[in-house]
């Protein structure tokens, strides 16, 4: 085995994030408590040199390289860059709620960015090891942010939570990868579809193989009935981790199924899809249903995103071109939509008091009415109510399930999308209706922070009213 030089081109955006990492921890211990700061300007300076390398490498054909575990495909360079961009506001709108509580230190960077670069790693792989190993990249990165607060007990307990059934998660996905191997003799994609194409279902290894894996796609989802761990690390978790765990990680979630099912184990669709109608269905069923005896609106987000995630299955198990497309696309947006809604829990809250509680957005539109604007924006693009973008990712699942002649199931998801749209008005009836607390300061914002969430609530606006920008990338990709 000759190491070639040229292996390392396709994976400078890893490169990138991986040494402005490196440069975080080791300046960090050489900063002054004042000067903290830089280690936000060289963060966010190397997520977008990610970006620019992400432009500069892309692009043209399919490339397999380090002997078949890495891919560079039209899939792999739209996932790296939303994954980037989303991150960069995830940082941005951190910056005020550590600075407020002396935590702005680079340990929180350097997590932030294992964690970016093990999501950049799962979207590249074009094997079962080289997947899994991003995966815990990422998961233990996200482990140690969830428990970040050390004076938190509720963070504490967040985490203990997140890593046993993260763990357990893991576990299952890597004895379904352990099976499969054993039933095809190999961990990369191409091949695994090969035996799997000759083998088909009479291999009862593969078949345990296989439910092993949607098991643990399901986990690392949140999809009912494996989500037990996802309301509770939304609620106990810093308010900053919990906006990276929700948004990003969501599209590498997304890598992860389509790399695994897609290309390994496209010829068995059947089989696989009627295990993700009964997630997609229950996820969509309990998430919506749940969320709406919520008071704790990051417990509310947290069921919120468990019904997103049923309708991403709702694509995926579509098992058409379209129907991959239609899911990465409500993917990203969703990933986007997320950030913005704990963006702006991050600008309403301040030292000593953190917005957790659907109470505490009342009156936002009489303290800013711009953010009220933006919050509006997020929640209806949520509930998919046009010109949003959201109604638009939701037209494109249920349009790609009714192709393949699933009426009824684009008719549960419509049932529960409307029971969906009553807990998102509430809050924008908190935001415009309610008047705010009398003892309530007025909100304190960088201009940082108002530019990110400008574009952020606008880009809602702007890919619901011209999705075919984004669509059209999304369709190429498959």
């Amino acid at each position: 085995m000759t190491f070639d030089a040229a292996n390392l081109l396709p994976i400078l955006p890893e490169i990138a994030i991986l040494v402005t990492a490196s440069v975080v921890l080791i300046l960090d211990l050489y900063l002054k408590d004042q000067d903290k700061g830089l280690n936000h300007s060289l963060t966010l300076l190397g997520l977008v040199i990610a970006i620019a390398l992400t432009g500069l490498v892309g692009g043209g054909e399919a490339q397999v390289f380090f002997d078949g575990n890495l891919i560079r495909d039209a899939m792999t360079d739209l996932l790296r860059g939303a994954i980037l961009i989303v991150s960069i506001l995830t940082f941005v709108y951190a910056r005020p709620w550590l600075q407020d509580r002396g935590m702005l230190v680079g340990e929180f960077y350097v997590l932030g960015l294992l964690a970016v670069l093990g999501m950049l790693i799962m979207v590249s792989a074009n094997g079962f090891l080289t997947l899994y190993l991003g995966l815990e990249l990422q998961a233990l990165a996200l482990y140690a942010l969830v428990a970040f607060d050390r004076d938190s007990s509720k963070g504490a307990e967040a985490a203990m939570k997140y890593f046993v059934l993260g763990a357990l998660g893991s576990g299952l996905l890597l004895y379904g990868v352990s099976m499969i191997y054993g039933a095809t003799g190999s961990i990369e994609f191409a091949p695994v579809a090969a035996a799997v194409a000759e083998q088909g279902m009479s291999n009862k290894v593969l078949v345990f193989g296989i439910a092993f894996l949607v098991i643990g796609i399901g986990f690392k989802f949140g999809a009912v009935p494996f989500h037990m761990w996802v309301p509770d690390v939304y609620e106990g978790g810093p308010t900053p981790a919990v906006l990276i765990l929700s948004s990003a990680p969501k599209i590498a979630a997304f890598a992860l199924a389509v790399r695994m099912l897609v290309d390994g184990l496209h010829t068995l669709h059947p089989d696989w899809q009627g295990m993700l109608i009964i997630l997609a269905v229950l996820s969509m069923g309990l998430g919506n249903l749940v969320a709406i005896a919520q008071s704790n609106i990051k417990r509310m987000l947290a069921y919120s995103t468990i019904s997103h995630v049923g309708f991403i299955f709702l694509g995926l198990l579509a098992g058409s071109a379209q129907g991959y497309a239609a899911a990465m696309f409500y993917t990203i947006v969703y990933a986007v939509m997320s950030a913005g809604a704990f963006g702006i829990l991050l600008i309403l809250s301040r030292q000593g008091f953190d917005a957790e509680r659907l109470e505490d957005l009342k009156g936002l539109n009489d303290r800013d009415s711009w953010y009220a604007a933006m919050m509006a924006l997020i929640m209806f693009s949520m509930a998919g109510v046009p010109p949003t973008v959201g109604f638009m990712a939701k037209l494109l699942v249920l349009e790609a399930v009714v192709r393949i002649d699933m009426v009824w199931l684009a008719l549960v998801a419509v049932f529960f999308s409307i029971i969906g749209a009553f807990y998102y008005l509430r809050v924008i009836k908190f935001i415009y209706f309610d008047k705010p607390a009398e003892d309530t300061p007025a909100l304190v914002t960088s201009s940082g922070v108002r530019f990110a969430m400008s574009l952020n609530g606008l880009a809602l606006l702007a890919l619901g009213l011209f999705p075919a920008a984004l669509l059209s990338v999304c369709q190429a990709a498959f």
